[in-house]
């Protein structure tokens, strides 16, 4: 009897050692989480119980559980490595299985998807079109495009101005671009056809010399003129009078680069006439030129942004975040890696920065959360344990071979 009882307790030392061993081999291992062996004796019974004298049958590791806390973030500053801070998992897809990791080193294959180093693809809710909003009731890949963000035709020029009340009319006239003493003064701004290109608008502003807080206002789009001048005037207290919604619609201009005419509305609706300086507060327009690849954004809350040399960014997707009621029941699967199971209940998905759910940081890895200090103090106790149990088989050998040399 005690030989067996001293070999499950060698058999349990051993399993011991197998995890311990397991860990520190996997101290570096980014999203590895550090396995605990746990061990319970057990009991001979029959039908009617254990008996109050009946002697233990020995140790068995009941389980092997996993240690899911945090692991150290270290930076990296490759914006594809994404590291969770707090609870969640992500989540993966490779030929139809769903898994989920707390490894986040990712990077792009061939046709620009997102993947891991197996080539499993990391989840996300897809963007509803026209909306700022995400499809959280289905999954998709994120795939990266490398074709041009296309362009945006300027359609409306913000303009906030100040325009000097003290001013006095221009002594030449009538206004001519070519001609500064026509003017009082002017400003410009770049804007941009249906095709991307580029085209100097210049706005160039004349006072009235028969009516007091009269101005008007003169456009031109690569040097030729957009209409024929537009009145506009000024409140006692200096705010602007007409037009009373504050924009000039301007007549369509056709470019010479084959493009959409441009059709632009100047909002002066900000601006003022106030003491003697002229001022340009702000002078923005809404369109943009054609725009390369230049990088990829996370956001905390897991938003994939291709972002653009013509400053646009597009939404590709929103990371999905999984958590599990018990996550000690996830089957371990490899690759840092796991599965869906019973014991771990149904998959919670949702996403990062809200409830339940940790934050997502970009340029960062998740470290092991193995204390490697910890591991061989482990090391030493199972060593013991397998030394002491050994001893064990051998006093039991040498009572009983004085048992069998009794004559």
């Amino acid at each position: 009897m005690s030989f067996n009882i001293a070999l499950t307790g060698l058999n349990a030392a051993s399993s011991d050692l197998a995890v311990t061993s397991n860990n520190i081999a996997n101290a570096n291992t980014i999203g590895y989480k550090e396995s605990r062996s746990q061990f319970a004796d057990f009991f001979l019974s029959n039908a009617y119980g254990v008996s109050d004298t009946a002697v233990g049958g020995g140790a068995r590791v009941a389980k092997v559980a996993q240690q899911f806390t945090q692991g150290a973030i270290s930076v990296t500053n490759n914006s594809l490595d994404l590291a969770v801070s707090g609870t969640g998992w992500f989540t993966l897809a490779k030929d139809g299985a769903i898994s989920y990791t707390r490894s986040g080193q990712f990077g792009t294959d061939r046709n620009g998807f997102i993947v891991n180093g197996s080539g499993a693809r990391l989840q996300a809710y897809p963007p509803v079109a026209g909306t700022a909003g995400f499809d959280t009731a289905s999954l998709s890949d994120i795939q990266l495009s490398t074709s041009d963000n296309p362009p945006n035709a300027t359609t409306l020029l913000n303009t906030g101005i100040n325009l000097p009340a003290e001013a006095s009319a221009p002594a030449t006239t009538p206004f001519a671009a070519n001609d500064p003493t026509s003017y009082n003064n002017t400003t410009s701004v770049t804007i941009y056809d249906s095709l991307g290109t580029a085209h100097p608008a210049n706005l160039f502003f004349v006072k009235s010399g028969t009516a007091s807080n009269q101005w008007t206002v003169h456009t031109q789009i690569d040097g030729s003129d957009v209409g024929t001048g537009t009145p506009i005037t000024f409140n006692s207290d200096g705010s602007l009078a007409t037009p009373s919604n504050g924009q000039i619609v301007l007549p369509s201009y056709t470019t010479s680069t084959g493009s959409n005419p441009v059709t632009l509305t100047v909002d002066l609706s900000s601006s003022t006439q106030y003491g003697n300086t002229f001022s340009v507060n702000s002078l923005t327009q809404d369109g943009y030129a054609t725009g390369r690849l230049s990088g990829i954004e996370v956001t905390q809350e897991g938003v994939v942004q291709a972002r653009f040399t013509n400053g646009q960014a597009t939404r590709l997707g929103k990371i999905s975040m999984a958590n599990f009621a018990n996550p000690q029941g996830l089957q371990q699967l490899g690759d840092t890696s796991w599965g869906e199971t019973f014991a771990s209940g149904p998959v919670i998905r949702g996403s990062a920065n809200s409830s339940n759910f940790g934050l997502i940081q970009s340029g960062a890895l998740e470290s092991s959360n193995v204390d490697i200090t910890k591991q061989l103090v482990n090391m030493i106790v199972a060593q013991r344990s397998f030394q002491a149990n050994a001893q064990m088989i051998s006093t039991t050998d040498q009572i009983t071979q004085t048992i069998i040399n009794i004559r």
